[in-house]
């Protein structure tokens, strides 16, 4: 749909459009990695918003009161991404890097943020660990090797603190 509109609009009509779109309120236009950061922040908190009603009916329906552990831990999580992509946005706003080096170091850590959320759903829904840290791994009835998790915990704190840390930089180089 987007490219039968595209292919209709001409130049300065595209532009207009995709000027629009990328508005803050303050009506300047925003960056890239501040609309990924934005948008990463609205589906983070929506899907804090859905797991908390999930948690809710677990809550409600439970003889203990108690919702599965990672039922809890995605609705928490959730919010907090949420928070934590609008701390990266603000971040991408204030930074003097090249565009393409924030998008990438606002992108990693989001991405990791977005399969943690997706891991502590899948958990919850399936019911099957209680820590998914402890061996052995699994996912469902689906072993996973030791050395998958070792692996997937290590570049998730690469990309974590180095997409922070790139954009940190950016922030003081830029205010100092």
């Amino acid at each position: 749909m987007l490219n039968f509109i595209d292919s209709r609009l001409c130049g300065n009509d595209k532009n207009r459009l995709n000027q629009r779109l990328l508005r803050s309120l303050k009506g300047k236009i925003m960056e890239t990695s501040e609309a990924i950061a934005i948008i990463a922040a609205g589906v983070f908190f929506l899907s804090g918003l859905l797991t908390g009603v999930w948690k809710y009916l677990q809550i409600k329906s439970s003889d203990s009161a108690t919702a599965h552990p990672y039922v809890d831990i995605a609705h928490r999580a959730s919010l907090l991404y949420s928070f934590a992509a609008l701390l990266l946005a603000r971040f991408c706003e204030i930074s003097q890097l090249p565009p393409s080096v924030e998008i990438w170091a606002v992108s990693l850590p989001l991405l990791y943020f977005a399969s943690a959320i997706l891991m502590y759903v899948m958990h919850g829904a399936l019911r099957d660990t209680d820590n998914q840290l402890k061996p052995p791994f699994h996912l469902g009835q689906t072993p996973l090797p030791g050395a998958f998790i070792t692996g997937y915990m290590w570049t998730l704190i690469t990309a974590e603190i180095g997409g922070f840390l790139v954009l940190f930089y950016g922030v003081l180089t830029a205010i100092l």
